[in-house]
């Protein structure tokens, strides 16, 4: 049995929230008040981004040196070789920039992962605005990079193809949660599922992905067995 394992970079892979960070650095404090607009439920996470991203004041050359001090977890490297040896095909899905999450994994050799991601555009020397070539208007998350409209699991592949697994941690994430088979769940994510009667392991990082890849052997990771999902609603946080 082969998965479809798809991966989820801010807070997951990377163990930062990128375009936090950002803008804690190079953008006014007015973000914060979208950021809380968006924790409330009042928008998605695609009209947070849209607003917050063209706030941003920096440079190409202070962008990429703040994204090469970006840390990923220790383990997604050799999580990645294990789970291909294994026959698995693994993506990036992100509502992050893909220019930052390229340039990130390029840092680890990592440049072969297809990735499902926002798109930056720079618009001037020190100004920039991110595209959403993936939104979908019906998406139940409002995020920027749905797939919950899609009428397969795997954008790749026709229905009836290999179950898909999320390993993921926050609100974005939720989307791609609500039409997997299995999650692997950091943080919020985890009460998400928990709430919502989806099937999932709890994990710190990839040391425990890694632990579990032998599981996925079976359809679903031994002990588990799989839950219908409700219908999702927006979620803050």
């Amino acid at each position: 049995m082969t998965w479809d394992i798809f991966c989820d970079f801010d807070g997951t892979v990377a163990l930062e929230d990128v375009v936090d960070s950002l803008l804690e650095r190079f953008a006014p404090p007015a973000w914060r008040e979208i950021d809380q607009d968006w924790k409330l439920g009042r928008i998605g996470s695609r009209e947070c981004l849209a607003q917050q991203v063209p706030l941003l004041d920096m440079s190409r050359a202070e962008l990429d040196r703040h994204l090469d001090r970006i840390p990923l977890d220790a383990e997604f490297a050799a999580f990645v070789q294990e789970a291909r040896a294994q026959g698995h095909q693994l993506s990036i899905v992100s509502d992050g920039p893909d220019y930052a999450i390229q340039r990130i994994l390029s840092r680890h050799g990592l440049t072969d992962i297809p990735i499902l991601s926002n798109v930056l555009h720079q618009r001037g020397e020190r100004a920039w605005q991110l595209g959403f070539s993936h939104f979908q208007e019906k998406c139940g998350t409002g995020t920027g990079q749905c797939l919950c409209g899609r009428g397969k699991r795997n954008p790749r592949e026709p229905a009836g193809g290999p179950p898909c697994l999320l390993i993921g941690a926050g609100a974005s994430d939720c989307c791609v949660a609500q039409w997997a088979d299995f999650v692997f769940a950091k943080k919020g994510l985890m009460g998400h599922c928990a709430l919502r009667g989806l099937s999932y392991q709890a994990i710190q990082g990839f040391a425990d992905a890694r632990r579990l890849l032998p599981g996925l052997a079976q359809r679903l990771p031994s002990g588990f067995q799989p839950a219908s999902a409700p219908a999702l609603r927006a979620v803050g946080g």
